[in-house]
């Protein structure tokens, strides 16, 4: 099958993560993947990290004269390739990708939308979806929903595909945790509270700190809390502002960027998503949930689909979120019911998977011509 995964993203975000990953996995696979990128990005870098065929194209401009480059840039590349299948995980260059296939190019059209903000939902938008491309894949029932009711997507067209986790690489390691633990300063008896996701208000790093304050002045002294990310749109030293203010300053550690991500998610003995929006994919959530972590989560994006709901909180409530990791604190039984649901959940959600159901719309597509 020869595939082009269109991956038009600035920066390496759970988009750029979930389309790059499945063009490894179809690469791997033996398919021709061809992936194209935005000059210079992160994501253009990791794909030829992972060794995948790049081409830099420049759908994201909106000057008409670089736009009409573009265009006959894509048009020589149908004309040499011939795909199969156009998989757009961006909506800027969509439309071109869209009147190129009405004009009569034979490939099959696949938009994959990894964002959890909505799309616009006029005529124009409604109809690329629903009568140009031939299928939807979105990353969560929420989206699936919004697709369905306002899109008006028809629901033998759309698709609902999560993003896998590689559980040979993110899995509970007993060696990794004993280093990690002893590394940061947090002894046998501490319950460490984690969260994995970088320094970005989005995260919800403040709720969070908020929340252990909160377990810490009702008695749990033996709470501590580790923050596994580092600056992006916010600072470190930001960070450090919130934990003072709440008086965690002794409790409280951060990890910076680091290479073993599993060893110091199994440091931790419970996982904490406290995003305030997004997470329409939750790849931080999959990896906790695969070191055999219990995850504690607010009920945004997918988050819904992955946690069960005694174990979910509203977003930006941190009374709410700190009275659910008491209970998961000093409940042993309830933590065990949190991992067994998270298992049977994961089983569905390993890589082997991801590329199972990639595949099985592909073909379904070129077996209806």
């Amino acid at each position: 099958m020869k595939i082009f995964q269109v991956i038009n993203v600035r920066w390496y975000n759970a988009t750029a993560w979930y389309a790059i990953t499945l063009s490894r996995l179809l690469a791997d696979a033996g398919h021709e993947v061809t992936v194209l990128t935005q000059a210079g990005t992160p994501p253009e870098k990791k794909a030829r990290e992972m060794g995948l065929n790049t081409v830099a194209v420049d759908l994201n401009t909106v000057s008409p004269v670089r736009f009409a480059a573009a265009a006959r840039h894509v048009i020589k590349l149908l004309r040499t390739h011939r795909p199969d299948i156009v998989n757009c995980h961006r909506g800027e260059g969509f439309f071109l990708w869209g009147l190129l296939k009405y004009l009569g190019f034979p490939y099959k059209l696949v938009r994959t939308r990894g964002d959890q903000r909505p799309p616009k939902s006029d005529p124009l938008n409604r109809w690329l979806h629903s009568h140009i491309a031939d299928a939807v894949v979105v990353t969560n029932r929420r989206m699936a929903n919004y697709f369905l009711d306002s899109m008006r997507t028809p629901s033998d067209g759309l698709w609902l595909i999560h993003g896998g986790v590689d559980t040979e690489r993110f899995r509970f390691d007993p060696e990794g945790r004993n280093r990690v633990r002893e590394e940061f300063g947090f002894s046998d008896q501490d319950v460490v509270i984690g969260l994995l996701g970088r320094f970005d208000r989005v995260k919800g790093q403040k709720e969070t700190i908020e929340a252990v304050a909160r377990l810490r002045k009702k008695g749990l002294e033996n709470v501590r809390l580790f923050l596994m990310g580092f600056d992006t749109a916010m600072t470190e030293a930001e960070i450090r502002g919130w934990i003072e203010a709440n008086g965690l300053e002794d409790v409280t550690r951060i990890s910076g960027k680091r290479d073993d991500i599993a060893a110091c998610i199994s440091a931790t003995d419970i996982g904490v998503v406290s995003s305030l929006w997004s997470e329409a994919i939750a790849r931080s959530a999959l990896e906790i949930m695969a070191a055999e972590r219990p995850l504690v989560s607010t009920s945004v994006g997918v988050m819904p689909d992955l946690v069960t709901p005694p174990m979910l909180v509203e977003p930006g409530d941190a009374a709410s979120l700190a009275h659910t990791l008491e209970k998961i604190v000093t409940d042993q039984a309830l933590r065990e019911q949190a991992l067994t649901a998270q298992k049977r959940t994961l089983s569905q959600l390993t890589l082997e998977e991801f590329l199972k159901r990639s595949l099985t719309l592909y073909q379904s597509l070129l077996d209806g011509r």
